[in-house]
């Protein structure tokens, strides 16, 4: 017997093979796989050439595999399992995979979200660790380069290779200490309170102080944070504002009264941004299906 030639070999050539063991004809392996069977008998040939071995003969008005093709068919389509295997990704156990998925989100997103997606890795998929990272206003770069897995934000980059999905809407809102003052009565009111201003660390600023410039209104700033965690405790006891989402007052900012702003902004949504690279990866769409899960959850308690 010849020495296998490999170059010979190929899924299509295998695929075939299997088709013709499994109908026990080369007309009905050809109906089976859409070609004709002119096809199918030079693939046939091909193969015979390749494995060193006739595969099929004639019997009667028909054909039979030989021994070696008997012999050879469960390794062929062991072959061709573990070629499709491969094209859908690697396989994915929730419970016992191991691996640190790295999620950029500021202090509102991540504690509005990913406490709740960290209990339920704890009780599925206790080896996944989780990394939060803060965002800022996100770029595509951090998602190109694995900086992160996945970012959550309302800000989206402009790029044909990140992928999103919307998770739920909000809108900003006005926190005061109602121990300490009326909410502001309107925009003048509002202009010329004391306020809280966030500036993120890298040096953003949200998109709130972009539309005040652009409307040529200007708020006495008293007070900057680089984030949303340090609000409460400049907030608390004061007369000031805090301009913040509203869905704040679930947690971070539950204890202070809130107001509608009065002037118009428009609501935004938070999104769930990642690498089209990532699309397909059934570890990657298992993580992202839970934090849409979580979002649902609190949208079903925030109708």
């Amino acid at each position: 017997m010849n020495p296998i030639d490999t170059f010979n070999l190929d899924i299509r050539a295998l695929g075939t093979f299997v088709a013709v063991l499994d109908e026990g004809s080369v007309s009905r392996a050809a109906v089976k796989l859409g070609v004709s069977q002119s096809a199918v008998s030079h693939t046939l040939d091909r193969l015979r050439q390749a494995l060193g071995d006739p595969l099929f003969v004639k019997s009667g008005r028909g054909i039979t595999p030989t021994r070696y093709a008997l012999q050879a068919g469960p390794h062929i389509r062991q072959i061709l399992d573990d070629l499709h295997s491969l094209a859908s990704g690697p396989p994915f156990t929730p419970e016992t995979a191991e691996f640190t998925f790295t999620i950029a989100a500021n202090d509102y997103q991540r504690d509005l979200l990913l406490p709740p997606l960290a209990t339920i890795l704890r009780r599925e998929a206790p080896g996944i660790r989780l990394q939060v990272i803060p965002s800022g206003i996100p770029s595509a770069g951090m998602l190109r380069k694995d900086v992160c897995d996945l970012i959550i934000s309302p800000h989206a980059p402009e790029a044909t290779d990140i992928m999103q999905r919307g998770l739920m809407a909000d809108r900003m809102v006005v926190f005061y200490d109602p121990n300490q003052r009326d909410a502001p009565r309107d925009l003048p009111d509002y202009l010329k309170a004391d306020h809280i201003a966030l500036l993120f660390a890298t040096g953003e600023k949200p998109g709130l102080e972009t539309s005040l410039t652009a409307r040529g209104l200007t708020r006495r700033t008293v007070v900057t944070v680089s984030n949303f965690s340090g609000l409460p405790e400049f907030l608390r006891g004061t007369d000031m504002l805090a301009t913040a989402p509203e869905l704040m007052s679930k947690h971070l900012l539950r204890e202070f009264a809130w107001t509608p702003l009065p002037f118009d902004f428009k609501p935004f949504t938070l999104l769930m941004l990642w690498h089209r690279r990532n699309q397909n990866d059934p570890a990657h769409r298992w993580l992202r299906n839970h934090v849409n899960g979580v979002a649902a959850t609190l949208n079903g308690l925030n109708p």
